[in-house]
C-alpha cells in the first residue's frame, strides 16, 4: 500500500544532482540537496532521493517545507514589486489630482513595507535552511 515510500524518487532523468531555478526561485529541493539527501544512481544514472531508502528524517519534512515557504515568500516579493510598479503607474496618471496622488504613494508605501517584510522572511527561511542542514 506504501511502497512509494520505499522507493527512490527518479527526476527526470538528470544526470548530475544540480538544481535548475526558475526566475530566482529555487527548487522544492533546495535545501535536500545541500544536506546531501541525493545520490547519482550508477546502473540509470539518474538522480535519485535516498530518504526513504536509507531511513527517513523528520527534518526531510523540514526542509522540504522550508524550500516551498521560500518559493511562495519570494512569489511575494515578485508580486510587491508588481504593486510598486502599478503604485508608479497611477502616480503618473494622477495627473496632479492631490487625491489620486495621496492615494498611489500610498500603494507605493504600502508596498514598499511589504517588500521590506518579505525579503527578512526569505532571509530568515534561508537562514534556518542553511541551519538546519
Amino acid at each position: 500500500m506504501f511502497g512509494f515510500l520505499t522507493t527512490p524518487l527518479h527526476l527526470f532523468a538528470a544526470v548530475s544532482c544540480q538544481e535548475r531555478e526558475f526566475f530566482g526561485l529555487p527548487t522544492w529541493y533546495h535545501y535536500l540537496l545541500a544536506a546531501q539527501r541525493f545520490q547519482v544512481n550508477a546502473q540509470t544514472g539518474h538522480c535519485e532521493l535516498i530518504t526513504f531508502t536509507q531511513g527517513f528524517k523528520t527534518t526531510d519534512v523540514a526542509l522540504i517545507s522550508l524550500a516551498i515557504v521560500d518559493i511562495l515568500l519570494r512569489i511575494s516579493v515578485y508580486i510587491t514589486i508588481g504593486y510598486i510598479m502599478y503604485g508608479g503607474f497611477r502616480l503618473i496618471t494622477a495627473q496632479g489630482d492631490p487625491q489620486g496622488t495621496k492615494a498611489a504613494q500610498q500603494t507605493i508605501w504600502n508596498a514598499l513595507i511589504g517588500l521590506g517584510i518579505a525579503l527578512a522572511a526569505v532571509g530568515a527561511v534561508a537562514f534556518i535552511g542553511r541551519a538546519i542542514t
